[in-house]
């Protein structure tokens, strides 16, 4: 097991893979972050709002153990941001203003990779995608998504392919009353062109479900873990009386029906953090996350019995600086060597940076 780091520069902020994405074609790999400026006292995310944030991608050819950086090349829908609005001061926010007509894409291209954003997570908020066929050198888009009959929809990348015109994307919708937010599958049979709305992933929450991370089984198992947040049963609001975990949720009619499985994740720390599922080469599931309670850390469960069960938390990193940490993104290499993407501090006032941990599970 060892670290690379990916992204770090003195007095910037570079956070949440897990709200662009990784792709991967053998050992060459992209991942998407986002980069703005370092401020102390700004909170939990001790980033600059006055300043704006700039979304960027690394690539490595060599299955993570290098990389080059550059600016994601995408174009947005207006001015802004790529999911970051509730990171900047209103004049640096999106405004959706042009959208591209969605054309049919081929999901089976070799060198596909589909990337999915958002303007806001609460009601209002409207989320497109971008298409790519040249490994992320270029992306197609943006394409707005439908509301899909929701008050809001706050999208990350999650899909998954069922062949050349059938895709499943999984995303995030805001509740009833506005808030952040439930989880469910969408659907397109024409290569992209249209979506409609496949599926609710478990009942409208009292706190949220969001971030869902989804691995395919079979023809028709699907499994989904989703971040959640519920009471602590002490009252309030804050963070520090809300209590943060991770569900499983399974299908085994691809995707329109589902039921909870498990909770293999009981607590992720104050605010929380998202999963990344990866079916591994030998059958075995891997479910990684960050831990924002002290010791601050990057963890991994495994199960061998397609989640039904799982081991003992494996940790990858332990020495965060504060809880500003995590939102992973994880690919397995050809030669078995997982590479793990995700966002870390070393001390409480120091830049926040890209890593990644390479490890054999």
């Amino acid at each position: 097991m060892h670290q690379v780091t990916i992204y770090r520069e003195p007095g910037r902020y570079a956070g949440w893979p897990a709200n662009y994405g990784i792709w991967s074609w053998e050992n060459e790999i992209v991942v998407g972050f986002t980069v703005g400026y370092h401020k102390s006292d700004a909170g939990f995310h001790r980033r600059d709002r006055d300043k704006p944030f700039t979304a960027m991608q690394a690539r490595s050819t060599d299955g993570g153990e290098t990389w080059t950086v550059s600016e994601t090349p995408c174009r947005l829908p207006g001015t802004g941001t790529l999911s970051a609005n509730e990171h900047v001061q209103d004049k640096h926010k999106q405004e959706d203003t042009s959208y591209c007509t969605p054309q049919s894409v081929n999901f089976e291209h070799p060198d596909f990779a589909m990337m999915c954003s958002r303007s806001g997570l609460k009601a209002g908020a409207q989320s497109w995608f971008y298409t790519s066929t040249d490994r992320c050198h270029s992306w197609q888009g943006p394409y707005k998504l439908p509301m899909f009959g929701y008050t809001g929809i706050a999208a990350r990348t999650d899909y998954l392919i069922n062949n050349s015109e059938e895709c499943l994307l999984f995303l995030t919708a805001s509740k009833s009353d506005g808030g952040e937010g439930l989880v469910f599958c969408a659907r397109t049979t024409d290569g992209g062109k249209t979506l409609s709305l496949h599926s609710q992933i478990g009942p409208e929450p009292e706190g949220f479900a969001i971030m869902p991370a989804s691995v395919r089984l079979s023809d028709s198992q699907i499994l989904v873990a989703v971040r959640c947040r519920g009471r602590s049963g002490q009252g309030g609001k804050d963070w520090e009386t809300l209590r943060n975990w991770i569900d499983l949720y399974a299908s085994d009619d691809d995707g329109k029906t589902w039921n909870y499985m498990n909770r293999p994740v009981d607590d992720t720390g104050r605010g929380g953090n998202p999963p990344t599922l990866t079916r591994l080469h030998d059958g075995r599931l891997c479910l990684i996350y960050g831990y924002r309670d002290a010791p601050h850390r990057i963890c991994a469960k495994l199960s061998n019995d397609n989640g039904n069960t799982w081991e003992d938390e494996i940790v990858l990193r332990d020495n965060g600086g504060d809880p500003d940490i995590g939102y992973p993104r994880t690919i397995q290499r050809p030669d078995g060597v997982v590479v793990t993407v995700y966002y870390f501090d070393e001390e409480p006032d120091g830049e926040r940076f890209i890593e990644a941990t390479l490890w054999k599970p």
